[in-house]
């Protein structure tokens, strides 16, 4: 099996050879690519190292698979190359997401609905996995009316140069700015660009994302979308009113037996989910379950995950894998 990785060098796809190296993947062959700057250069993997290629050098040696983190412009212009040559890409932009021609997966959920003929598969928003995991039992059973999200997202969403800015602000040390105003000892409502109608980018993945993977646009969901000075993971305050009623020890329940959720609920002996604790784990924890006394039928959720991890290279992986075993490469 021949697997590039597109974007070899960023967070995400630094975090892609860690998972495929943890998860065992079936990797004959692995294709590091990047940008001109970082041909030639070499990437450590299973021990071993390995020389940094081009796109069009990749595209040439016809990959069994590629998984992208190279931002939307670089999926729109070589995802399809690379599906000409019959590589399935495994995209980790927001470049396919609304297709309405490519799938949207998250592998717990609706991985079955994959075939030979997905060429562009899209990995939905980090923000929009952790929710819909953990939403999308509930609402097979109770039927989701509405969902109100609010986020506490990481900074390494953003990238390294996020990470540097909050590194130079804690130590006083001014340096390139990846947000308008400091992080350090803030919270800033702004993830990605505003648009017209006064959300941004990362509140309508939310609202748009969530609906297509449960298939349902008949569910009312808005959003508020906010960067804090976190590195572990991102974080989600949920409210969520049902069609039917509920009991919130059957929640619980449900929530433990879905792959992938972990619940942490326990506030006798303050157990909760925390990004510090989410942080380098591929699960998504469940916390704060209580019901919502001010409207009928109505559930407050606190979601935690790394946003790394299953908000983004273990997904991707995930989904390579489920293609390898059901023998769809």
């Amino acid at each position: 099996m021949k697997i590039a990785v597109v974007g070899v060098t960023g967070m995400v796809g630094q975090v892609m050879l860690q998972v495929l190296e943890e998860r065992n993947i079936n990797v004959s062959t692995l294709i590091p690519v990047a940008s001109e700057k970082s041909v030639g250069t070499e990437i450590q993997f299973k021990g071993k190292s390995h020389k940094v290629v081009s796109v069009k050098q990749a595209i040439d040696m016809k990959p069994d698979i590629a998984l992208f983190s190279a931002g939307g412009s670089v999926s729109l212009e070589f995802a399809p190359q690379f599906a000409a040559v019959g590589t399935t890409v495994i995209d980790n932009s927001s470049a396919f997401r609304m297709d309405v021609d490519k799938k949207l997966v998250i592998p717990e959920i609706n991985a079955s609905e994959l075939s030979k003929d997905d060429k562009i598969i899209a990995n939905p928003n980090c923000s929009t996995i952790q929710l819909v995991l953990a939403l999308a039992p509930l609402h097979k059973k109770y039927r989701m009316k509405r969902v109100i999200i609010s986020t506490y997202q990481s900074i390494t969403g953003t990238g390294v140069k996020a990470v540097k800015q909050l590194e130079n602000e804690y130590r006083g040390e001014s340096g390139d700015m990846a947000y308008p105003y400091a992080i350090h000892r803030n919270a800033i409502p702004h993830c990605d660009v505003f648009e017209e109608n006064g959300y941004t980018k990362e509140e309508l993945k939310l609202i748009r994302e969530t609906q297509k993977i449960l298939d349902d646009r008949t569910i009312a969901v808005t959003a508020t979308a906010v960067r804090i000075p976190v590195v572990g993971g991102h974080s989600e305050s949920v409210n969520i009113e049902f069609e039917n009623d509920f009991v919130e020890k059957d929640i619980r329940k449900l929530l433990s037996k879905t792959d992938g959720v972990v619940v942490q609920d326990n506030t006798d002996v303050n157990v909760y989910p925390m990004p510090l604790m989410a942080h380098g784990k591929d699960e998504v924890f469940v916390g704060r379950i209580r019901r919502d006394h001010s409207r009928a039928n109505a559930l407050n959720m606190w979601i935690v995950a790394d946003n790394l991890r299953k908000g983004a290279a273990t997904n991707a992986v995930q989904i390579a894998d489920y293609l390898i075993k059901n023998d769809l490469v």
